[in-house]
């Protein structure tokens, strides 16, 4: 298929022209935001096959390059999900881009089609639909009904759009933007899933890629059920560091001289929950509603200070009581209605049989017993009617930059690693000893790769080999 957004000129008149030199009409996002963010609204075809019929909204902000001297050009921003909301990361607090980036670059904020203000889609989920469910053999038959329902209901609410949100499009959105914003190239800094889109971006346009930073990065050769599983070997992995951690500071935490008897300190407390539920901040937690956080002990601190709080509370002691048991709200299923139509119609490698998932799920629930069970447990992606184009294969010399910590809970350092070998262009940064997910710009984030990333935004000059930092 054509890797629409490419110049058409020598077979006839550009498809996508309508698109690509649109007028965007700019206004303040938010009476209290400052005068220079700014937001507009852009339109793209929601089939790029058909790029005459059905279009859909594509909402961007703009946070204006402080130097017009210094301008090098424009460096979108994508958050990860895929469907977390972008439109505000320019200004977002938790994002703290240094002055030289700001003077050089307009900051690009965009929500990703079908999530927040871009045309937003809906399946109806409840929350219990939205949550994750461990396998179990009593239990399979209704996540299997519940897997089929979820994709049904996405299917009836959403599916004239299912087999168009997909990263190819979201990709092919990125160019279009480019184009509107008269730009020949676009800079780019994406965390988590975002480098999955940043990495089909430079595979469909490498000659529109400027400088690429990709943060906390996936293996693209396991999109998507293979990420899940990827979560459930890391989490093991961070599971044995932190019981050899915590034994060696028993005094402090009391939760085993050992890692033998941490390890058992910790499964102990989760049978516990699973006979009766603990009270905790409050909330009444199953064993498997906390074996549920995959991230839990890629911070060794706080997974000890956590577990010392179970612990205390399943002995009578809550540490923190405050919060709520009533009947809680239906949260918002955009970001959940968004994350499954992108997963599922990216790759057509999800199997269409339950027992698949069962004999899976039983297999990583012994190699991986903290959330094997979890991840390889069946979605509905086993039951989407729609697929789309065949999933892109990421393997090009488009020079980037990765950072990622040597412990993340989300993308293992070793699914990082799959993504710089295809990426051949690429230098990558580890932060040695480094803790969770996202390693650039945020409050407490690593100078050492800060500075690095920084010194590539500014001077397009990638390092000379491969770099590691110290956390």
């Amino acid at each position: 298929m054509t890797a629409f957004g490419a110049s058409e000129g020598a077979a006839g008149k550009d498809p996508l022209r309508s698109f690509t030199q649109q007028k965007l009409q700019w206004k303040h996002c938010d009476a209290n935001d400052p005068a220079a963010f700014q937001c507009a609204t852009l339109k793209v075809p929601l089939d790029y096959g058909d790029p005459g019929g059905k279009t859909i909204d594509i909402a961007i902000s703009r946070l204006k390059a402080s130097s017009s001297k210094e301008r090098h050009g424009v460096l979108l921003l994508n958050p990860g999900g895929p469907g977390a909301p972008g439109l505000r990361l320019p200004l977002d607090p938790l994002m703290k881009f240094p002055g030289e980036v700001k003077r050089q670059y307009d900051l690009i904020g965009f929500d990703l089609r079908g999530a927040g203000q871009s045309s937003p889609v809906s399946c109806g989920l409840t929350a219990d639909e939205q949550s994750d469910n461990p396998y179990k053999p009593e239990t399979f038959a209704k996540d299997v009904d519940r897997a089929r329902t979820i994709a049904e209901k996405c299917q009836a609410k959403a599916g004239d759009k299912l087999p168009h949100l997909t990263t190819r499009n979201a990709a092919r959105d990125m160019d279009v933007i480019r184009a509107a914003l008269g730009e020949k190239r676009i800079s780019y800094l994406g965390v988590s899933y975002g480098t999955y889109l940043g990495a089909v971006y430079t595979q469909m346009f490498p000659q529109r890629a400027d400088r690429f930073v990709l943060d906390s990065s996936a293996d693209p050769t396991r999109v998507y059920r293979g990420m899940f599983q990827d979560m459930a070997k890391g989490a093991e992995q961070a599971f044995t560091r932190w019981s050899e951690w915590a034994a060696a500071r028993h005094t402090t935490y009391g939760l085993g001289k050992t890692p033998a008897e941490v390890r058992k300190t910790y499964w102990d407390l989760i049978a516990e929950a699973n006979r009766k539920p603990i009270q905790f901040g409050g909330r009444a937690l199953t064993g498997d509603t906390i074996r549920a956080d995959n991230g839990t002990f890629f911070h060794v601190r706080k997974a000890a200070e956590l577990v010392v709080g179970l612990k205390n509370a399943a002995e009578g002691q809550d540490p923190n009581p405050s919060g709520t048991t009533g009947q809680a709200e239906e949260p918002d299923d955009n970001y959940a209605s968004v994350a499954w139509s992108f997963m599922c119609a990216d790759t057509r490698t999800w199997s269409r049989d339950p027992e698949q998932y069962r004999r899976e799920a039983i297999r990583d629930k012994a190699r991986y017993p903290l959330y094997g069970d979890f991840a390889a447990n069946i979605a509905p992606c086993a039951f989407w009617k729609q697929r789309s184009e065949p999933q892109t294969k990421i393997d090009n010399k488009v020079g980037a930059l990765m950072t990622q910590n040597e412990w993340d809970s989300q993308t293992p350092l070793f699914a990082a690693q799959t993504m710089h070998r295809a990426l051949r262009g690429s230098r990558m940064l580890t932060v040695a000893g480094g803790e969770g997910h996202g390693v650039l710009y945020a409050s407490g984030s690593n100078s050492c790769a800060d500075k690095a990333a920084t010194a590539y935004l500014t001077t397009g000059k990638l390092p000379a080999e491969d770099l590691t930092c110290q956390a």
